[in-house]
């Protein structure tokens, strides 16, 4: 009991009024009567010299007459608050002038009080005083939940969009190798017997192909749906040139079938993140490099210790460029590549995006769009 009275009076002093009266004897009698309930208080004698003392980051509470010299209470409060926020606003007027007091409120004033002969307003101040700030900050608790409600809601309709984007991708990017399916698995059961051994070979290499691509498509939608769930502990990666080596051991296929030449560093700066994701990130910029570089495909790995203590990452290849429009689309929540290209399939970007942003760093793509110069795609990680 004793520690919350204490707390509660710590609270109670750390309130500081400015009290702006032309009157020094009703001024210097309020500071004593508020300094012996526990607060601060400063006095400005007319409006000029309120608007002078008046401090936003100690001041508390605003208490100001109406009738002064100079400007006037009204006229106080429209200046401070073309300043900015007011903290709370008490209005003392003379007499019962309820226009003044409807004005003052509109001005941003919390409430107002009528300064009686017998001064028995003083007695009250303390308790309005508290009740203004705790209005305030019940406004101000009630605008943050506001904010945040508006903000999750935001957020639910961004991930609502992002949903109908992701089944639309899904089901164009299965679509495609099951019509395959489907047709070749027709044509062996309705013509198998008419078949020649290599129309057979055809027909079943094309299956196994286009389940292959259905397959790396299941696959890295369990590894987004991974990414969106797990959380992982980012740890120094000292084995960069080992994760870029199995990546390129994945593609392999892709190497030789599109016959690329890929340069690598001998050294890599130390970095902060997750290997199998970052492995995941290689393999997406690398394979894009080989499918959209030049003929061949010429494909530069490298990374630099930036000053801002993060680590830059890059991959450059040797194809047309990508133009301004077609760069803003690329990491956009599953935006298809063949929107920008003619193959492709639109998870990879959008996991990378969604791996690197998750371990601290952030995704980019450099392009001139002039032929051979091709693009710079990159992420940053934290340097260890």
């Amino acid at each position: 009991m004793i520690d919350r009275q204490q707390t509660q009076e710590n609270q109670v002093k750390s309130i500081r009024i400015l009290y702006m009266e032309d009157e020094v004897g009703l001024a210097r009698l309020f500071q004593r009567r508020m300094e012996q309930a526990g607060f601060l208080v400063d006095i400005a004698c007319d409006g000029q010299e309120g608007l002078t003392v008046y401090d936003p980051g100690i001041h508390d509470v605003i208490v100001v007459d109406y009738k002064m010299p100079y400007y006037n209470g009204l006229e106080v409060l429209g200046m401070l608050t073309k300043r900015g926020p007011l903290p709370p606003a008490i209005m003392l007027t003379g007499s019962g002038d309820e226009q003044t007091a409807v004005m003052a409120m509109k001005l941003g004033a919390g409430d107002y009080i009528v300064k009686d002969m017998r001064r028995g307003y003083l007695k009250l101040l303390p308790v309005v005083i508290d009740q203004v700030i705790n209005r305030q900050r019940l406004a101000r608790e009630k605008q943050r939940a506001e904010e945040a409600l508006q903000q999750h809601a935001l957020e639910l309709q961004a991930r609502n969009e992002e949903l109908n984007a992701f089944a639309h991708t899904v089901a164009h990017d299965l679509q495609n190798p099951l019509s395959l399916i489907i047709g070749y698995a027709d044509s062996l059961d309705e013509g198998y017997d008419l078949m020649t051994r290599e129309e057979v070979e055809l027909c079943t290499g094309s299956i196994l192909e286009a389940s292959r691509k259905m397959n790396n498509i299941i696959e890295e939608l369990l590894l987004l749906a991974g990414v969106r769930q797990q959380e992982v502990e980012p740890e120094p990666i000292f084995n960069m040139s080992v994760l870029v080596a199995e990546s390129r051991e994945r593609l392999t296929t892709l190497i030789k079938e599109y016959r690329a030449e890929i340069i690598v560093p001998d050294d890599w700066p130390v970095a902060l993140g997750y290997g199998p994701w970052i492995e995941e990130v290689w393999t997406n910029y690398i394979s894009n490099a080989i499918k959209y570089g030049g003929h061949p495909p010429r494909v530069e790995i490298g990374a630099t210790t930036q000053e801002n203590g993060q680590v830059h990452f890059w991959v450059q290849d040797n194809g047309p460029g990508l133009t301004a429009e077609e760069q803003a689309r690329l990491f956009t929540p599953f935006t298809r590549l063949d929107q920008v290209r003619a193959k492709g399939h639109g998870l990879g970007l959008s996991i990378v995006r969604r791996i690197v942003e998750k371990l601290g760093g952030q995704v980019g793509i450099e392009s001139e769009h002039v032929p051979g110069r091709g693009c710079i795609f990159s992420f940053t990680l934290p340097a260890a």
